[in-house]
């Protein structure tokens, strides 16, 4: 290179690296994961504007500070400035409400927190999103693939969430008396489309089902679509403890024998009024519409057909959750106070009658809390939960199988005849029952006759010869003779030990069994038949009916009631089916045992179907057992497979 040639070679370099300077794009690379937050992050996922929001802020010459330093002129430079279509319009006014309302918001999940300004946001960023929704040109349906519409939706979705919430705190719980003025507001409510328990008012708390995290619940079920979902609570600890108070004991006035269900699920809707774009944007009319989502799967929103959001498992999941039946099964297993001393039966949601009944027993010193996934994934199941609704009996555990079959057939009866006296609808017909354990000892006798024969073996059994002044066997006879419960028509036998088990002879259950004590209000009602019974002497067996006998003492296989109720047919209406548990790898079928159950005692001659399972006595939460009840629900659905 000559000297002269230098500074042509300097001029030549500077001018490149200006050149390159005033570059106005560089490329990087990005990730899928960088790719979608970038995309779908919005102000209810990152707590930042959306990328299409902060675009629409740039055509006008905006960005989010200024917007949250002048709110009222922001919107309305983005409500009037030319440069940007209806959709982006609507969608960022209502990104910047609900940010705008978020900011208002104190801590929404204490009472007392909530103000009249922070509702008013919301109502706003719902009805922007009404209005883009269903007020700008596309339709929904045109933009069924977009991003935007599913980030406007769940806008949409949260401030209706919100808003209501906020209004059921700011009117102490009273939603069906809201003033017809708030704020700026005209407010009105609808709530024909919702199935309450019957008197109870209005409910002691709003729960946002999504903002609800399970642990023992294997899934959350929910139904995406339109609308806030909620769990209308009503029971308040105090609720609660009057429950238990009443379930303990058989004294005062005569409870129900039933209870609908206290923690329901709810999806509201705020409607706004108006039949085009500027009209809804100019009124200041909402209706407040709560609906069932169990009855409801799509609604009408500004003559649009949209599926309705729904949550399956969170009002399940909290009832459990707050109920104590763990511990109030344990105490009355062993007769302390504020256990149970008669059968309750619970309604998983709201009585309905165009639904089939599942009525659910559990097993010994155990609660509702043994359907936790097997309740849940039936009602997760969409085509079970149009067909089915699920009852579960919680029974004291530490009664007798004859005690225990009476009281729960009364407590059926009289629930069936409550919802409907006639007897006509579809909740009353076909009922399957599906007990576990002991719940499938008294499943059994529930679909079997006796055929006025277990009075006389009982007799026979024990070589009874009673008093000649008692008519012990008239009142012994509601409690040892019984039919089919005619509104019955298939059963689950789950691990259940139909003639008794070893396991309760051991020294362990014999101990535990001399634990056991019946609550004095239960044991006066056998007081006449026990003295009736005053010089008997038994026949054969260990055990008189000089000591009533306890539940451990009816599932060993050497009690004679266990034993006798084995061989009472069942009613051949009953399309009858097991699910056995096998913990005992290596050992032929007949002499396996799911560890406390052998095989022989749960299998069942005559079944439709069978299934062993690899698992312990637990064997109702197993994965494959849930599946064959789904399976058998499924089924009982199918022309093909009519009642017999």
């Amino acid at each position: 290179m000559t000297p002269t040639s230098s500074p042509r070679w300097f001029l030549a370099l500077l001018l490149s690296a200006l050149l390159t300077g005033c570059a106005g794009v560089t490329v990087r690379t990005a990730d899928p994961a960088t790719y979608l937050a970038e995309r779908r992050s919005d102000v209810l996922t990152s707590g930042e504007l959306s990328p299409a929001t902060q675009e629409a802020l740039r055509v006008l010459d905006l960005d989010t500070k200024t917007c949250m330093a002048d709110v009222p002129k922001c919107h309305y430079t983005l409500a009037t400035a030319t440069g940007l279509y209806d959709e982006q319009r609507m969608a960022s006014l209502a990104e910047l409400w609900t940010l705008q309302a978020r900011a208002a918001q104190k801590i929404p999940s204490l009472p007392g927190t909530r103000t009249q300004a922070e509702v008013q946001a919301w109502l706003e960023a719902a009805r922007y999103a009404w209005a883009y929704l269903f007020f700008t040109e596309r339709k929904p349906s045109d933009r069924a693939f977009e991003d935007r519409q599913v980030q406007v939706r769940d806008y949409y979705n949260y401030a209706v969430q919100q808003a209501v919430t906020g209004l059921f705190e700011l009117r102490r719980h009273d939603l069906q008396n809201i003033p017809e003025q708030f704020g700026d507001w005209q407010l009105t409510t609808d709530f024909s489309g919702l199935w309450l328990p019957a008197n109870k008012g209005m409910p002691n708390e709003l729960v946002p089902a999504t903002s609800l995290r399970f642990s023992g619940l294997r899934n959350q079920y929910r139904r995406d679509g339109f609308g806030a979902e909620l769990v209308s609570v009503f029971q308040s600890a105090e609720d609660a403890q009057q429950l238990l108070v009443a379930s303990a004991s058989l004294e005062g006035p005569p409870q129900p024998p039933f209870q609908e269900s206290l923690f329901p699920a709810v999806t509201v809707l705020l409607r706004f009024g108006g039949n085009t774009m500027q009209e809804v944007l100019s009124t200041h009319q909402v209706e407040l519409q709560a609906l069932d989502p169990y009855r409801f799967r799509q609604v009408e929103m500004a003559n649009t057909r949209v599926p309705l959001a729904g949550n399956f498992s969170s009002g399940y999941g909290l009832w459990l959750a707050r109920s104590g039946f763990s511990t109030q099964a344990l105490r009355t297993l062993v007769g302390l106070s504020n256990g149970i001393t008669q059968p309750s039966i619970y309604l998983m949601q709201p009585y309905d009658p165009n639904r089939r009944t599942i009525i659910m027993l559990h097993g010994l010193a155990s609660s509702p809390e043994a359907w936790i996934n097997v309740a849940n994934e039936v009602l997760g199941d969409e085509t079970l939960r149009r067909n089915y609704q699920v009852w579960q009996v919680y029974y004291p555990t530490n009664a007798p199988l004859a005690l225990n079959n009476y009281a729960i057939r009364q407590a059926l009866q009289r629930t069936l005849q409550h919802f409907d006296p006639q007897g006509t609808a579809r909740a009353s017909q076909n009922i399957t029952l599906v007990g576990h354990s002991m719940g499938g000892v008294l499943s059994r006798l529930l679909v079997s006759n006796t055929q006025g024969q277990m009075l006389s073996a009982i007799t026979n059994t024990y070589g009874i010869e009673p008093a000649s002044d008692e008519n012990w066997g008239e009142k012994l006879r509601p409690y040892l003779e019984f039919e089919a419960v005619p509104q019955v028509s298939s059963a689950i036998f789950i691990a259940a030990p139909h003639r008794g088990t070893d396991f309760a002879n051991n020294r362990v259950a014999r101990w535990v069994s001399n634990l056991i004590t019946l609550p004095f209000s239960m044991v006066e009602q056998f007081a006449d038949i026990t003295r009736g019974l005053a010089h008997a002497s038994p026949r054969i067996g260990k055990q008189s009916l000089l000591r009533i006998p306890n539940s451990i003492d009816n599932l060993s296989d050497e009690d004679a009631y266990v034993r006798l109720a084995a061989q009472l047919p069942i009613d051949p209406r009953v399309r009858y089916h097991s699910i056995i548990g096998n913990h005992t790898p290596g050992k032929p079928l007949d002499e396996s045992s799911d560890g406390i159950v052998p095989y022989r005692s749960a299998h069942l001659e005559g079944a439709a179907s069978e299934l062993i399972v690899p698992f312990s006595h637990s064997v109702q939460e197993h994965p494959r057992a849930i599946v064959e009840i789904r399976r058998i629900l499924h089924n009982q659905l199918l022309p093909q497979n009519p009642v017999k």
